[in-house]
């Protein structure tokens, strides 16, 4: 309960804090100049309010579930290798810089602007991050109750997460980001279907 109280808590003010009208509401308080550090800022803070999770799992009272044995260890080890890969190769794709919100600090535009690109694994799923984020993590080889109570949420918050983003990237790219959604899955690829944008 602890454990869920905190992750419901945090996953509200990260969404609040990553929605369109906090973010409009910042823009009247300071000024256009808060999209050049609001990202920055914003990924700070998630990083810092997460952290207390950490001690949590570690010394809050728990109960095994279950450790995978050999040879199917070895399985889900390789996996959790292909997941970390996909992940990094992930927020390659995306853009570390302007991921992590230090790109927008010396930009001339800060804002987001321009047209949709889509490339690597965003041509076959629309938010691999979170998938391979999701790969990763019910790989474990070990699970305990307070790591599967972490799991389930975490889960639950990157497929929310992905319906609140989408939000934004409607509103920024239109009909585009419309086309894409059509053609690519969520978070769960189909094999041999890739993005192709349309004939202009």
């Amino acid at each position: 309960m602890i454990l869920t109280a905190f992750f419901v808590v945090w996953a509200l003010v990260h969404s609040l804090l990553a929605s369109l009208p906090c973010k409009n509401w910042a823009r009247r308080v300071f000024g256009a100049g808060v999209d050049r550090w609001y990202r920055l800022a914003f990924n700070v803070f998630a990083v810092i309010t997460i952290l207390p999770i950490f001690p949590m799992l570690v010394f809050l009272p728990d109960r095994a579930l279950y450790v995978v044995p050999v040879p199917w260890r070895w399985l889900m080890v390789g996996g959790q290798v292909v997941a970390l890969a996909g992940l990094a190769g992930s927020f390659l794709q995306t853009g570390p810089l302007h991921f992590l919100g230090l790109s927008q600090l010396f930009a001339r535009q800060p804002a987001p602007t321009g047209s949709l690109e889509v490339r690597g694994f965003y041509c076959y799923v629309r938010h691999p991050i979170y998938s391979f984020g999701i790969l990763l993590l019910w790989l474990t080889l070990a699970m305990t109750v307070n790591l599967l109570t972490v799991y389930i949420l975490t889960t639950l918050y990157f497929y929310v997460g992905s319906l609140h983003e989408e939000r934004r990237l409607l509103a920024e790219f239109g009909d585009a980001y419309q086309d894409y959604q059509q053609q690519v899955p969520r978070l769960i690829p189909r094999p041999g279907r890739c993005y192709s944008p349309p004939l202009e």
